[in-house]
């Protein structure tokens, strides 16, 4: 979304490809500068977790017009780079681009553990090995595989046993102006006493569940609420579990909100106890807003965003350890003080502008090379127009010369 409305358009004709138009974002974009697949609320109507995708007919359908809806875009814009978002666009894209002559160049963008993604959605390990020798096949194809964290760009070469040479890293950006403008916002629904904070999807990656045990646990429910924001299938568990260890009166769930940043302000702690991730944009967002941060030791990004002798981080999965360290940090508001403070010294690295560039320099140089692949002789300095195709949550991209 960033590169659709900020990258220089003098240079780049930058176009968001979907296979459905919907999201919470949608109406930030100009819909002049987004494609939609035909018939994409009628075939690609889904929301839930993705282990829902394995099923028959869902997959079936899937396999049949996912690559044809994204090979219609790509032969109606003709872009010299495509970039694809995440695993599931990254194999509908693969397939896509495998069927025409004269492909332009792929950017295949990762920005989550592919490995623990695959353990969770398959439903059996015949299934999980299949899926996981096809996402190294179609990684494989790709002329660049991007990551969004530094531990990522290395692991997948591993995981995966990609060529390191056609790795390359952007962390995710934080807009660190618009953050400013929002965070001094309203909140609606904020309990009448001091509270930390959590947020993403309500889903197993977040294991909400391990941070309710812990803030039970931790006993600082006596003096803090736990709020947590954000949407997903574990609703209906989660305030079950919150109930059964006594502390239902004390948890909140908000549900998704449109500016989490306010909230992020004014919380005394910000939690991420995820299981994985690939990179944290949401605890770098709320370092962004002064909230001291308390994160598990997650694969990926935690390098990118910890910083050292100022983050706190325990093991992953680990109730007692999360609850020691929510109830160390509540009853130590100097070093609350002292995390704020180095936490908003961090952030800047991730900014939105140096991001932009990263970007920029990316599309330069696989438009160039995938222009020497077709036999053409690019200009020294050329301006590069990109497409970019989006899919409901998982996006393929593309760029075009």
């Amino acid at each position: 979304m960033h590169l659709v409305k900020k990258l220089d358009r003098q240079r780049f004709d930058v176009r968001m490809g979907l296979l459905r138009a919907a999201g919470p974002y949608l109406d930030q974009v100009d819909m002049d500068r987004v494609v939609v697949a035909a018939d994409g609320e009628a075939h690609f109507n889904f929301d839930g977790p993705n282990s829902a995708q394995y099923r028959p007919a869902k997959l079936l359908g899937s396999i049949a017009r996912g690559p044809l809806a994204f090979r219609r875009m790509i032969a109606e814009r003709r872009p010299d780079v495509v970039m694809s978002f995440l695993k599931g666009t990254n194999l509908l894209t693969w397939l896509a681009l495998g069927q025409m002559r004269r492909r332009p160049s792929w950017i295949a963008r990762e920005g989550n553990n592919v490995l623990e993604v695959i353990r969770e959605e398959a439903p059996n390990r015949l299934v999980e090995t299949m899926s996981l020798g096809l996402t190294r096949r179609a990684y494989a194809r790709a002329d660049a595989v991007l990551t969004n964290s530094s531990d990522m760009c290395e692991g997948l070469v591993g995981d995966l046993g990609l060529d390191p040479a056609k790795m390359r890293m952007i962390n995710n950006p934080v807009d660190l102006a618009e953050i400013t403008e929002l965070a001094d916002g309203p909140i609606s629904g904020a309990p009448n006493r001091p509270f930390i904070l959590s947020a993403g999807r309500l889903e197993h990656q977040k294991a909400h569940d391990v941070l309710i045990r812990a803030y039970a646990m931790s006993g600082v429910w006596r003096s803090h609420t736990l709020v947590i924001l954000g949407k997903g299938s574990l609703l209906g568990p989660l305030h079950r579990l919150a109930a059964q260890l006594g502390v239902g009166e004390h948890v909140q769930f908000i549900g998704f909100v449109a500016n989490p940043y306010a909230w992020m302000k004014r919380a005394d702690l910000f939690v991420l106890p995820s299981r994985w991730e690939g990179f944290p944009t949401v605890a770098a967002e709320a370092m962004a807003c002064g909230a001291p941060l308390l994160m598990t030791d997650f694969r990926f990004g935690i390098r990118d965003v910890a910083i050292r002798d100022e983050s706190v981080v325990v093991a992953i999965d680990d109730d007692a350890a999360l609850a020691a360290g929510m109830a160390a940090l509540i009853g130590d508001p100097h070093r609350r003080a002292r995390m704020r403070a180095a936490g908003r010294a961090h952030v800047p690295r991730f900014a939105l502008e140096p991001m932009l560039d990263g970007y920029a320099a990316l599309f330069d140089e696989i438009a160039v090379a995938g222009a020497a692949r077709r036999g053409k002789i690019p200009e020294p300095v050329s301006p590069v127009p990109a497409l970019l195709e989006g899919a409901a949550g998982e996006s393929p991209a593309f760029a075009r010369e």
